[in-house]
């Protein structure tokens, strides 16, 4: 099923497959909701699952935004498919996005799946290395070499370089037709974002995180204050995976997120 329009953002695709308790599914950057098919092929058999492009995946991608923008998507998109209450899910930046719905929406969560994600904010080497390569993206009108390069890095574990470099091209082409100003926008959306650790106490709904263990953005122990300081969460380490572990390695993933999920 697709939905070709939705609340405030028009001109977004969803996939929506299956019935049962709705998990939604949010992406990260340079991805889009195609990086779940592994999640909804594995669970619509017991849950709707719901993925969907976000902004910079869209024609709406040259203004500025940031992670509440998205969150308030998000909740348009839920109002636009008949979903009063999910668990929600998001891989990197569609993490960060969900904390924040977390905070602006807590009425319409049962859960949240916080995928290669973290609550701090990026330290200010990252936020100056990242917001150079958002400048020269943006200039040269699409990703360069260099940029895709990194990205390919950053994105996948060493396994999957190595083992499966299909899958690591396909999304690297894929990248190659994205608008610089598209993952400008993408990038500064969250970049300069504040640590968010100090609310995570205030979410009640269980929380399940989801980690590569080869993930070197955003390496796993950076992950660990959300384990801490979240009142109810717990962690799956995901071996031969690095920062996309839910594709780079889905099944022990979605045996995560199907256990998570029956236990609510």
């Amino acid at each position: 099923m697709a939905t070709e329009r939705y609340g405030c953002r028009p001109e977004t695709v969803s996939t929506d497959r299956g019935s049962g308790r709705p998990l939604v599914l949010s992406h990260g950057t340079l991805m889009d909701r195609t990086m779940f098919d592994p999640q909804v092929a594995a669970l619509s058999d017991e849950f709707r699952v719901v993925t969907y492009d976000s902004r910079a995946r869209t024609d709406q991608f040259a203004e500025p935004y940031d992670l509440y923008d998205l969150a308030d998507d998000a909740a348009a998109l839920l109002d636009g498919l008949g979903i009063d209450r999910c668990v929600l899910g998001g891989m990197s930046m569609g993490g960060f996005m969900a904390l924040r719905f977390a905070d602006r929406y807590p009425e319409r969560l049962d859960g949240l799946v916080l995928i290669d994600s973290i609550a701090e904010a990026h330290t200010a080497d990252e936020q100056d290395q990242y917001g150079m390569i958002a400048e020269q993206v943006r200039e040269a009108g699409v990703p360069p070499e260099s940029a895709l390069e990194i990205g390919r890095n950053l994105l996948f574990g060493e396994t999957t370089n190595r083992d499966n470099p299909q899958l690591v091209q396909d999304w690297s082409d894929r990248w190659r037709t994205y608008p610089g100003e598209a993952f400008y926008r993408e990038m500064h959306s969250w970049l300069d974002r504040p640590d968010f650790t100090a609310e995570l106490a205030s979410i009640e709904v269980p929380a399940l995180i989801v980690h590569g263990e080869e993930d070197i953005a955003l390496e796993p122990e950076r992950a660990e204050p959300m384990l801490n300081h979240l009142p109810d969460a717990r962690m799956e380490l995901i071996p031969e995976a690095g920062h996309s572990s839910n594709l780079e390695n889905p099944e022990p993933v979605n045996r995560a997120i199907r256990s998570f999920l029956q236990s609510l």
